[in-house]
């Protein structure tokens, strides 16, 4: 200890007399003598093994090592010198400088380092992917084939009668009608119109609640917060009693729930035991009906399928391996023409299509291979012989005839949807409306810059040649709209947003601006309660970064909620 004292003291000492000197010079640099001092205080604070000789050699060295500024800085009280800040570009995502990456006020500028985020190919970047330009550029052809089976002639007899040979004329509701604004507690992950009440709107949200609101009628809504402990999939109406939805949830149930009363009565619960970690805990994502047979088509998400009666409420055989067994069904879809005729969608990167009346492992009837996770798939709605499916490969393909080839799709569409990370996967879907089974409806990542004001919009595209109908969007709504479905009967979208809902009408053209100016309405909005207490007296959070929670499996009746506060604002909308 004395040793390292008396070290100590000399070093000031030196330090003192090189101070002095320096003084009496003109300092013209800019370096700091940190790097010197840790480097002696290293020394002293060295192994008591180190020699008395090692360390005089050390205290002793000649100060012309350090720069003469440095010792100018310590005899100026012991500041440091300038902060030198460095002025250049530095990538966020490839950590390379020259350039820059990520959101530029609206518009969202990708690394030129990586390929483009819209279509994946090198080469360009995404403000000058030529898919963003024109959307039907590089879309395949679809190729002509002959029909010569017999299932091709009998499925044609059946179904050619139903497709309308005179495309009807399509009116796109570009015109935001009305909202409802935080109506759900967290955000919405289905919509569903009512069948028979053409006012009627159902939406469930990642809480489990479901919602029904008359947008007509703006205040009508009732929100029921108990038919599910967390996320609502999917929703589907009994065919012969309107009034009964079946609901399917990410706690492992299939509920059954009264639109009037709120009863709901479990039909399958996957997880009798509660939770034991994420390994055993099943979710439920893909439902249909098939009301032909009076069945409940469900898939969990470890890759299995399992039918239940809609009658007896009861559960049909054992549950089969559709999937790649571990990985989720995404969606279920029956066909519309024929009911028993199935197309799944999964995990394991492939959509299949299934004949319910011989279900076996592995006895799929075709297998459609896509680059990464299926959305969704569907039929189309009314012949049923075209399939539409969504990936996240940021392509939308397209099949005109699932008795055709399918090793490979008709078609091709690249569109900006890659992500799902605190959102509700995109799905694209269908136009019931539409005769000619072209349309389809889905909503847009990329946002586009609008006046300075980033705005993500909803995209209408002709599926038989890839071209952008319309893009429909609104300065008042500045989030993501992922969950979009389109009205059986009347030129009516409606779109989830958040937590918010949305009514589009067609605007009203008119080549009299005047009548145009009076017949503008006003944009109505009616604000719902996003942190309502739930039926235990607690008060729901608004955070969308929750666990998925369980569900005990019992008969009870949900909460019955009930708002009046309405609001009108003004606005206009760009289309």
């Amino acid at each position: 200890m004395a040793t390292r004292a008396r070290f100590v003291y000399t070093r000031r000492r030196a330090d003192d007399e090189e101070e002095e000197e320096e003084e009496q010079e003109e300092a013209s640099s800019s370096s700091s003598e940190d790097e010197q001092e840790e480097e002696e205080e290293e020394v002293v604070e060295g192994s008591d093994e180190e020699g008395v000789a090692e360390e005089e050699e050390v205290a002793e060295e000649p100060s012309a090592r350090k720069p003469p500024a440095a010792a100018a800085a310590a005899g100026r009280g012991g500041r440091k010198g300038p902060i030198t800040i460095s002025l250049k570009k530095v990538c966020k995502v490839c950590k390379k400088t020259g350039h820059e990456a990520g959101f530029k006020g609206a518009v969202y500028i990708d690394c030129p380092m990586k390929p483009c985020f819209l279509c994946k190919m090198p080469g360009h970047t995404t403000l000058t992917c030529p898919h963003r330009v024109a959307m039907e550029h590089g879309v395949i052809p679809a190729p002509r084939r002959n029909t010569n089976t017999s299932l091709d002639y009998v499925f044609q007899s059946q179904v050619k009668g139903k497709i309308s040979m005179v495309k009807p004329r399509f009116l796109v509701p570009n015109q935001l009608e009305c909202g409802n604004i935080k109506f759900h507690q967290r955000r919405v992950t289905c919509l569903e119109f009512h069948p028979t009440k053409n006012n009627v709107l159902l939406s469930g949200d990642k809480k489990g609640l479901l919602g029904i609101w008359d947008y007509v009628k703006l205040h009508e809504k009732i929100t029921y917060d108990s038919v599910h402990s967390c996320i609502l999939n999917t929703m589907k109406l009994d065919t012969a009693n309107d009034g009964v939805l079946y609901t399917a949830s990410s706690d492992g149930t299939i509920s059954s729930t009264d639109l009037d009363t709120g009863m709901g009565s479990p039909l399958l619960n996957l997880n009798p035991d509660g939770w034991n970690g994420p390994s055993t805990w099943r979710m439920i994502y893909g439902m249909d009906l098939n009301a032909e047979k009076g069945l409940l088509l469900v898939a969990d998400s470890f890759g299995f399928l399992y039918l239940l009666d809609r009658r007896s409420k009861e559960r049909i055989g054992q549950p089969i391996l559709i999937h790649k067994k571990g990985s989720k069904v995404t969606g279920l879809h029956c066909n519309p023409a024929q009911p028993e005729v199935l197309l799944s969608s999964g995990n394991d990167h492939y959509a299949r299509i299934w004949d319910t009346r011989k279900l076996e492992p592995k006895s799929a009837l075709a297998s459609l291979a896509h680059g990464r996770v299926v959305n969704s798939g569907y039929f189309s709605p009314r012949s049923g012989s075209k399939i539409l499916t969504t990936c996240q490969d940021n392509r939308i393909r397209v099949w005109d005839y699932i008795f055709g080839n399918l090793e490979s799709p008709s078609r091709e569409i690249v569109h900006s949807h890659d992500f799902n990370r605190h959102l509700t996967p995109f799905k694209a879907e269908w136009d019931p409306k539409d005769y000619s089974e072209t349309v389809a409806v889905i909503g847009r990542y990329i946002s586009e810059n609008h006046n300075g004001v980033a705005l993500h919009p909803i995209d209408f595209i002709d599926t038989s040649t890839g071209k952008l109908l319309a893009e429909v969007m609104d300065p008042d709504i500045t989030t993501i709209s992922p969950v979009n479905k389109l009205h059986p009967q009347d030129d009516i979208l409606a779109t989830g947003s958040s937590r918010s809902i949305f009514i589009w009408k067609p605007k009203n053209d008119s080549d009299d601006p005047t009548e145009e100016r009076t017949s503008q309405k006003v944009k109505e909005y009616v604000y719902g309660s996003g942190s309502q207490k739930k039926a235990n007296g607690k008060r729901g959070d608004s955070s969308d970064d929750d666990l998925d929670g369980g569900s005990d499996g019992k008969n009870k009746k949900a909460k019955k909620t009930r708002f009046t506060h309405t609001a009108k604002g003004k606005g206009k909308s760009k289309a």
